[in-house]
């Protein structure tokens, strides 16, 4: 038998359920991986119920090993704003899995692998072997959106942040073989922000046989439509974009649109944010499957303001086979073209206009979601996206790669 060389990958959150993008983006991406080139042993932190998914496990992954999960407790992350490192990076840093990780990396792995630059903080540094890192986002890039929007009283707090999250990735990304971005566009912006010589792009994937396409419903009736917003509501993107949504998008369309109805699907939404949430715009909470709400909705919408990397939700609607709005900044980074995939606005007169142009020309709403469903079926398979990344993970093995 042909010998496969050993990948550590280790992972700063337990991957299941997979109710957000990144845990979404690696489950895949392993899935598809393993039974390939990699032996493939996962480690992270674990919560009490792991078990409950010891068959999603054996999915994405040849050996798996863990340490107790350790949620970062408000005390616990107010003493991480005195530490040198951002508070989302100073939480993940905890001792048992620190000691759990030298272990794995004392057996000698033939490639060890960090997933976001937060799990970075639990390994040896340098390396003594050939190293990848997987950058989900540009997290500086983040941290400067935020300080740049921030209300008081987060907006004294965001500034440090994105100097520290700057100062962090930097010295986080040098350590590493070769580091891996969601899209051409953040491999350039890592490449010039931090001087990097060794960055590969791959593409954002979505699972086609999972999100099929869906029929619409029922055209709205005048002064109708029911759009859709997925997304975990603990995410200060996310929270800020419905927040959007809320007090500036909405009453526009209501002029034109009075009995518009919209579903906030994800888990977690702040009650403050859901107290100022006018007629017409519902909070799920956590829910097991998303399909039925988008299934359910005319169009969805990606109102966000805030964040890096790509958003995994515009593809899942495009695979259903439903038209999207989105911002620049919801789309950044997808290789998708305004007036023939989606809609594009920017601004809340902008972004209501679209809703109502799309929920008035049905036609429209016909053939970007069809050329949407195409391009993903052509392109964007998690197949495809996990060849690209396996091939990088081979490269990071050369012997004329550099080593920590």
């Amino acid at each position: 038998m042909t010998h496969r060389p050993t990948l550590l990958f280790i992972s700063p959150r337990f991957l299941f359920p997979t109710d957000e993008g990144g845990k979404i983006r690696t489950s895949n991406i392993l899935r598809q991986m393993k039974g390939g080139a990699f032996q493939i042993i996962l480690a992270s932190p674990a919560p009490p119920n792991a078990k409950t998914h010891q068959a999603d496990l054996e999915t994405v992954c040849d050996q798996f090993q863990s340490w107790p999960a350790t949620p970062a407790s408000t005390p616990r992350r107010l003493r991480a704003l005195l530490d040198p490192r951002p508070v989302s990076v100073a939480t993940d840093d905890t001792p048992q899995g620190q000691t759990a990780i030298a272990k794995l990396l004392a057996a000698k792995p033939d490639l060890v692998l960090v997933d976001f630059p937060h799990a970075a903080v639990l390994t040896p540094n340098p390396f003594t072997i050939p190293s990848v890192i997987f950058t989900h986002n540009v997290e500086a890039e983040i941290y400067e959106r935020h300080a740049r929007l921030a209300r008081f009283p987060m907006r004294l707090l965001w500034p440090a942040q994105a100097r520290k999250m700057q100062r962090f990735e930097a010295e986080t990304l040098r350590r590493f073989t070769r580091v891996i971005a969601v899209s051409k566009r953040d491999a350039q912006a890592l490449q010039t922000r931090f001087d990097l010589p060794n960055v590969d792009p791959i593409d954002t994937g979505v699972d086609l046989e999972f999100f099929q396409p869906t029929p619409q419903p029922p055209p709205p009736e005048p002064g109708a439509g029911t759009i859709v917003f997925t997304g975990v509501m603990d995410s200060p993107a996310n929270i800020e974009g419905v927040r959007t949504l809320i007090t500036e998008i909405w009453p526009i369309l209501l002029k034109t649109r009075p009995n518009a109805r919209a579903t906030i699907v994800g888990r977690n939404p702040p009650e403050s944010l859901k107290a100022t949430a006018p007629q017409g715009i519902t909070f799920t909470g956590t829910v097991d499957d998303i399909r039925p709400h988008v299934a359910q909705a005319h169009l969805a919408i990606i109102p966000l303001e805030v964040g890096s990397g790509t958003r995994i939700k515009a593809f899942e609607a495009m695979a259903m086979a439903r038209p999207v709005v989105s911002t620049t900044i919801g789309v950044e980074g997808l290789d998708v073209t305004d007036g023939q995939h989606l809609l594009i606005a920017d601004g809340p007169k902008a972004f209501a206009a679209a809703i109502d142009r799309l929920l008035s020309d049905p036609t429209l709403r016909t053939t970007l979601a069809t050329n949407a469903r195409a391009l993903v079926e052509q392109r964007f398979s998690w197949a495809h996206v996990a060849r690209q990344f396996e091939a990088i993970c081979l490269k990071a093995l050369s012997p004329r790669e550099r080593v920590g």
